[in-house]
């Protein structure tokens, strides 16, 4: 079982390692997911990156468009890897993307518009590693996308293992997963909080709502023994003021 963290700047830490675990066990398609709005995606990008250290110029860095890998080319112009956008277009476009001297791949924050190319660039890349950064492939803007373009984006996302997952419901609530460890909700209780359920798979919406209703450990196995936990919201919301300033 994971602590939860005080603060992004832990939970990108906590991430960091759980990516590295989630490699070194063989899974080369991961998502990494902070889900906060106030996030720049650059910036949680930039504390990510020592995770790809050894990889040094073998690893690319797509961003979802041409601007946000312009803006990330020139405050990154010391960096030894490849900084490029995902793009749209005819295939032999994607395709010159993927280069046989590319070890793994980082992909910072990609929209479900995205998803169709990023799919085809996940087929060239084949099993060479993969890490996809805050992902926005199930926002509000997906409703509009059409029941073809909602198939493609499931289809694509049951192959991606969630190797690290935090999530405020509201001030009170958490979901959270640090690979290797179970889904976890986290409840405050009297400024503390405390895991309430453990879980083998992410919690649907339903299922969230049964287990707050129900306010008592949820487990696969034997209930383990409650663990508390300082609130982390405060900090957070601090930690998230100052990232957005």
């Amino acid at each position: 079982m994971s602590e939860l963290p005080n603060s992004l700047e832990d939970a990108i830490a906590q991430s960091r390692v759980a990516t590295q675990a989630a490699l070194a066990d063989g899974h080369t398609r991961l998502q990494v997911e902070f889900l906060f709005p106030e996030l720049k995606h650059q910036l949680v990008a930039e504390d990510f990156l020592p995770v790809f250290a050894e990889y040094e110029s073998h690893l690319k860095v797509f961003f979802a468009d041409a601007g946000g890998a312009a803006l990330a080319r020139r405050d990154w112009a010391d960096a030894a890897f490849k900084i490029t956008d995902i793009g749209t277009g005819r295939a032999a476009s994607l395709q010159s993307k993927i280069q046989p001297e590319d070890e793994i791949f980082l992909f910072v924050a990609p929209t479900s518009v995205e998803v169709p190319q990023l799919e085809k660039l996940c087929q060239e890349i084949g099993d060479r590693p993969l890490v996809i950064l805050n992902p926005r492939l199930e926002d509000a803007g997906t409703v509009g996308i059409g029941y073809a373009a909602r198939k493609v984006r499931d289809r694509f996302l049951s192959t991606i293992e969630s190797c690290y997952y935090l999530r405020p419901v509201d001030e009170q609530t958490a979901v959270f997963r640090c690979y290797p460890g179970q889904w976890e909700v986290w409840v405050e209780n009297n400024g503390e909080y405390q895991i309430i359920a453990e879980l083998p798979e992410k919690p649907s919406g339903d299922d969230l709502d049964l287990i707050l209703m129900k306010g008592q450990p949820q487990t696969t196995a034997a209930a383990a023994t409650p663990t508390k936990k300082p609130s982390m919201f405060k900090s957070l919301q601090r930690f998230l003021k100052a990232l957005s300033s």
